[in-house]
């Protein structure tokens, strides 16, 4: 079971990131006109594969960096989380393949299709050319971009058995600060690792997930400027989706088009909520929308792929799926 839904998280929100990657930049109207009224609803192949963006290959980055930590401590994580940016930083400016020990070191550099540019946020790109050392008591800038979000779920993965469950909390914030500076921009991903690990571990569904979430972050980082702003929009994300008269539309021009954390957190959630035993709904909803249609689509498969598992996903999102086989062995190293 555990396993199971280790590797739903990943490969959900890979799925996700695929699905909504092909109509990142596209209006609603425009998606609707391309792909029908029900908007894009399967893969669009590209030679033979599903390919996902920038938000997976800095997830698969993430899982690296854990998985190459010394020792199972807030330290060694955060330390490899750092360095395995540097690494993704090294596929989107130099050429594939790197001679190195670095390259030698990781797994990851050693794949030429991960070499590939994928909308790389400039946040991101921008942070980490500096030298990816921000910190929430140090914030590098004021971003509150998506980019922190959107690759910090491997964080939840691990084990309660090895991690420590505000560590692993605290983990989720400090991974995204180290480029995205504004407390909107680090506190989403906090939300997010804490729900992964609820839904993978204690068997929650998403609303109980949710407001333990909340409860966490209001316990962990009480004085955060915007604190209260992101809990009103999460709380409205889950009480959205209770409401069956108000549509996946209407519920967008409430919570946002998803380009920055809180609103990326709030659409997903909303999708995971309102269609939790769905997981194509799901992914259909989240990715159908005026905003950041794969970060949204990576968020919502990450939820929804932790409290699913693997066995519930539909094959049309692991067919062709790029780098499948990847995903599944780190999200098993990751479960230990």
């Amino acid at each position: 079971m555990i396993l199971d839904r280790c590797q739903g998280c990943l490969i959900g929100g890979a799925a996700g990131d695929a699905l909504g990657y092909e109509v990142e930049f596209n209006r609603l109207r425009e998606i609707v006109k391309r792909f029908g009224k029900d908007g894009i609803t399967e893969y669009v192949l590209h030679h033979g594969k599903a390919v996902f963006s920038d938000d997976t290959q800095m997830t698969l980055f993430t899982a690296e960096g854990l998985l190459l930590a010394e020792e199972p401590t807030f330290a060694d994580y955060h330390a490899g989380i750092r360095r395995a940016y540097k690494d993704w930083f090294r596929t989107q400016t130099e050429r594939f393949p790197l001679n190195d020990a670095q390259a030698a070191h990781s797994k990851l550099l050693r794949m030429p299709e991960l070499f590939a540019h994928r909308a790389p946020g400039n946040t991101c790109l921008s942070a980490i050319e500096g030298g990816c050392d921000g910190s929430v008591a140090e914030p590098v800038n004021h971003s509150k971009g998506c980019g922190g979000v959107m690759r910090v779920a491997p964080i939840g993965l691990l084990s309660p058995d090895r991690f420590p469950e505000d560590d692993s909390d605290r983990l989720g914030a400090e991974a995204a600060a180290l480029t995205h500076g504004h407390d909107l921009g680090y506190l989403p991903a906090m939300l997010l690792v804490h729900m992964v690990r609820k839904l993978v571990y204690a068997d929650m569904t998403m609303h109980e997930a949710a407001e333990s979430a909340l409860e966490a972050v209001q316990r962990l980082y009480p004085d955060a400027k915007h604190l209260k702003d992101l809990i009103k929009l999460v709380k409205t994300a889950v009480k959205l989706a209770d409401d069956p008269k108000i549509t996946t539309v209407k519920a967008y021009k409430t919570l946002g088009e998803g380009w920055v954390g809180d609103e990326a957190l709030a659409i997903a959630l909303f999708c995971a909520v309102r269609f939790e035993e769905d997981f194509d709904a799901a992914m259909i909803a989240s990715v159908n929308h005026d905003g950041d249609s794969d970060s949204t689509g990576a968020v919502c498969g990450n939820l929804l792929g932790a409290r699913l598992g693997l066995n519930a996903i539909p094959q049309k999102y692991i067919l062709n799926l790029e780098l499948r086989s990847t995903l599944m062995q780190m999200a098993a190293e990751l479960a230990g």
